[in-house]
């Protein structure tokens, strides 16, 4: 076979199996991760910028390993906690994250809200017609359809690099604060550093990422280019963070314009930018809301109708998989519900949903470690020694910045 002809065939069942890894990588760019990276560019200018290297690491090294045992085992990481810690563990562990989820699904709709007065539209109309579309969209799809549109969803995220380019940053500067990172040692400084790398990775992630995988079916020869996927969505993901920050930097913080939620940054940037940016920026924030609005009550149904035992998938029925539908339709309306009580705080809520996500990442990141490396589940594809001190010291890591992140929240 020519180079060529190998080159593409390779390419081709690439392409078949993309979409787990971006996917699950770029519902990171929700509500709360848009507002957690504008504060950070309008607050600390590019000082942040260095961030994202060691956090694409973090990503890639924690997302290839559910990828890995979901290729390995054919199950989804709540099917492997009941397997091999009980019904019990996985009882608490499943309503800890049902509990997390349903306040990350109404932080994503507050997002939906707030995009809406930004774009100028009734958050009493985009609300409820985006909670039909959302649960119209997997009741009645099928995993292939549903994922071509998530994977359409990623495709505009492009809305915040465009926007970065017309602020026309100093990319010298740029480069420098990201070789050369000005570390500052103030109380908000680690404080958005933590933020910053905290809502990249979150606990629901390693349950839809493993369950998407396993649902798509691909196999053990496939690995390969799985893995190349969640290499892929941990550059994507990272790369639209960058530009957030940097559009803000460029603008807020050289007008000196402190802002509190990424509604707050879009406002600022009408006058400093143009409208132009403004509107992607209100487009962004309304697509990536939409996005993980879809993604976090699915994440719900997948890991509770695993860890319970009971039938689940995009390509099942309602009649073949009640509770799993169950599952998503209340999440779905609760959370939409909630956004459009009066006076409701909505920035209390995606502050909330950030500290749910806090106390249950140590968990789910430790049944990862144990179950990677239990070579009766994994046989040969037990994490390596070098890439278990990776992986661990990432772990470890990220229990330490949930921890004070927690700390720093209780105590605000």
């Amino acid at each position: 076979m020519s180079k060529i002809k190998k080159f593409w065939r390779e390419a081709v069942i690439f392409l078949s199996v993309l979409g787990p890894g971006l996917i699950t990588a770029n519902v990171d760019n929700d509500a709360g991760g848009i507002t957690t990276y504008s504060v950070a560019g309008a607050h600390f200018g590019f000082s942040l910028l260095w961030s994202f290297v060691p956090i694409i690491i973090a990503l890639i090294v924690i997302q290839e390993m559910s990828s890995r045992m979901a290729v390995v085992t054919g199950k989804g990481l709540a099917d492997l906690i009941r397997e091999e810690f009980g019904v019990k563990v996985t009882f608490y562990a499943m309503l800890g994250l049902i509990y997390s989820n349903v306040f990350n699904t109404i932080a994503e709709f507050a997002g939906i809200a707030a995009s809406a007065e930004l774009l100028g539209i009734d958050k009493f109309i985009l609300v409820p017609l985006s909670a039909v579309f959302v649960w119209f969209l997997i009741v009645k799809g099928t995993y292939k359809s549903v994922e071509k549109i998530f994977l359409l969803f990623c495709f505009f995220y492009i809305a915040y690099i465009v926007s970065a380019f017309i602020t026309k940053p100093d990319w010298g500067q740029v480069a420098r604060e990201v070789i050369h990172p000005q570390f500052h040692w103030s109380r908000e400084y680690l404080i958005l550093l933590i933020a910053v790398v905290g809502t990249t990775i979150t606990p629901w992630m390693q349950f839809y990422q493993q369950s998407s995988v396993v649902e798509k079916g691909i196999k053990i020869s496939d690995y390969k280019y799985s893995r190349l996927d969640v290499i892929c969505g941990a550059f994507v993901v990272n790369i639209v963070a960058f530009f957030i920050v940097l559009v803000c930097a460029n603008t807020l913080f050289k007008g000196g314009i402190r802002v509190e939620t990424a509604s707050d940054a879009a406002l600022a940037l009408r006058p400093l930018a143009g409208d132009y940016s403004y509107y992607l920026f209100a487009a962004g924030l309304f697509n990536a809301s939409l996005f993980a609005a879809c993604i976090l009550p699915l994440s719900t149904a997948y890991c509770v109708c695993e860890g319970m035992g009971w039938e689940l998938g995009v390509n099942k029925r309602f009649r073949e998989a009640p509770q799993f539908y169950t599952l998503y339709t209340a999440t779905i309306v609760i959370s939409a519900i909630v956004v459009l009580v009066p006076n409701i705080p909505l920035v209390p809520l995606m502050i909330s949903a950030q500290t749910k996500n806090g106390i249950l990442l140590p968990f789910t990141l430790i049944f990862m470690l144990l179950l990677v490396n239990n070579k009766r589940l994994m046989g040969e594809y037990t994490n390596s020694r070098i890439y278990n001190i990776i992986a661990i010291t990432v772990v470890v890591f990220m229990i330490l910045l949930s921890a004070i992140l927690l700390f720093t929240y209780y105590i605000h």
